[in-house]
């Protein structure tokens, strides 16, 4: 791996002028994924969709942003200046899940905004929940201007016809996708792609120059041209045996007595399709919560999950697992069956920002620049963040800079890192200060 480690040599060429190998890599992946131009990246998706955000809007600048979007947005608004106009996603009380915004929502919001400037969707979500991203791309588009979306855990659907379509697919002007997380490209290598002539292709390449360093690592780079023939080639032989596990994983876990496991029965606002090699499974019925079953089965049954939550916890079914893997993972949630039978829920907390959103009182630009100072947490309430604080995963934020704190974000927070949960974001890891704006 090392004597692979090269830097810019001639016939290798430079990924912020492409040509040579780096070119024909981008091409290639361009018509396997379905897309006009393709970026290679290697600062994750969370560079791509920060250019993303610089690439189409300007300071002072307004984007649709739905409040369940990613913190790399957030960073995306801090360093373009827009200003967002944050819609709330459909959420699902009993598994306590964000879902998408819905075309009705976009298309009210875009009556009542006439000067935005770019929608930014999360398709998938964390979850695999997929909105009706077909009907939010032709709203988006009758006002003339580009659908961003936010498809890091979606870079598999063009693969195989039993996943949700891909973003580009159904309309969408840009797609970012974390090639890593479920292909096999290393860690931080990611994918943008583009179609259409709504956004130039010369913002783009610049907005990346701000974002990704001037040596990226060509293992990366020769990992996403791996990941990207890997699926060309096989990519629906490996996707059919991984949609297999993942209905053996669900069939065999529903028949476990107070489980139960997230599925599209029928399709509704803001879910109107699922991946189904996303495994979520809500634990509430056992009396614990996810979190301290993700403990459990890391220490004592050898087990991760992808996501742990308060009330159920999100794993990725993968081309890399195998069918040992899926047994294993059913043998684990038949262990923590034998040991909690109760269906008590009294340690559950939904989530605050999804049910009482809290107002921007300053653009999240304004707010990180601003003059700051660390106060006791219960002194907090009522004040304005400076900081970007989230649970880690899934990265959304509880608090942002320029929202106004509140007692339901500060008793969550409390309560996630009470429960062993990682809060990310802070100053003081302790949750018992934070940085709030100095009016």
């Amino acid at each position: 791996m090392f004597q692979a480690d090269l830097p810019e040599l001639p016939e290798l060429g430079n990924l912020f002028a492409p040509d040579e190998a780096i070119k024909q890599a981008q091409i290639l992946a361009s018509e396997a994924f379905g897309a006009d131009r393709s970026w290679f990246l290697v600062n994750g998706s969370t560079c791509g969709v920060i250019a993303a955000i610089v690439a189409t809007c300007s300071p002072g600048d307004k984007i649709i942003v739905p409040r369940n979007a990613h913190q790399s947005v957030i960073m995306g608004l801090i360093v373009s200046g827009a200003i967002p106009i944050f819609l709330n996603p459909e959420y699902d009380p009993t598994w306590d899940l964000a879902l998408s915004i819905t075309p009705k929502a976009l298309e009210a919001t875009l009556k009542n905004n006439s000067d935005v400037k770019a929608v930014l969707l999360v398709y998938p979500t964390y979850h695999g929940v997929c909105g009706d991203i077909q009907s939010i791309a032709a709203i988006t588009h009758r006002y003339n201007i580009p659908l961003l979306v936010d498809e890091a855990h979606g870079a598999h659907f063009e693969f195989h016809e039993a996943l949700p379509p891909s973003a580009l697919s159904m309309g969408a002007d840009l797609s970012v996708q974390s090639t890593h997380k479920v292909l096999s490209a290393m860690t931080q290598a990611s994918m943008l792609h583009i179609q259409g002539d709504r956004i130039h292709p010369q913002r783009i390449s610049q907005a990346l120059q701000l974002v990704e360093s001037t040596s990226p690592s060509y293992l990366l780079l020769a990992s996403l041209d791996g990941a990207r023939q890997q699926m060309a080639l096989h990519g629906e032989k490996l996707l059919t045996q991984t949609i297999e596990l993942s209905k053996l994983a669900v069939d065999k876990i529903k028949e476990i007595d107070h489980l139960s496991v997230l599925e599209l029965k029928e399709k509704r606002p803001g879910f109107h399709d699922l991946d189904i090699t996303r495994l979520t499974v809500n634990v509430t019925g056992l009396g614990i919560t996810g979190l301290e079953v993700d403990d459990i089965f890391r220490e004592k049954l050898e087990v991760t999950a992808e996501l742990p939550m308060l009330s159920h916890l999100a794993f990725i079914i993968s081309i890399g697992n195998r069918k040992q893997d899926i047994n294993k993972l059913i043998d684990a949630f038949n262990t923590l069956h034998n040991y909690f039978r109760s269906s008590a829920n009294s340690r559950f907390c939904s989530s605050p920002y999804l049910l009482n959103p809290s107002p921007l009182t300053l653009s999240p630009r304004e707010a990180f620049f601003a003059p700051k100072k660390l106060v006791k947490i219960e002194q907090s309430i009522g004040k304005i963040s400076s900081e970007l604080i989230c649970p880690y995963p899934p990265g959304i934020p509880v608090l942002m800079p320029g929202e106004m704190i509140t007692h339901e974000a500060i008793t969550y927070l409390t309560k996630i890192q009470q429960l062993g949960g990682m809060i990310s974001g802070c100053s003081d890891s302790t949750l018992k200060q934070i940085n709030i704006v100095i009016n």
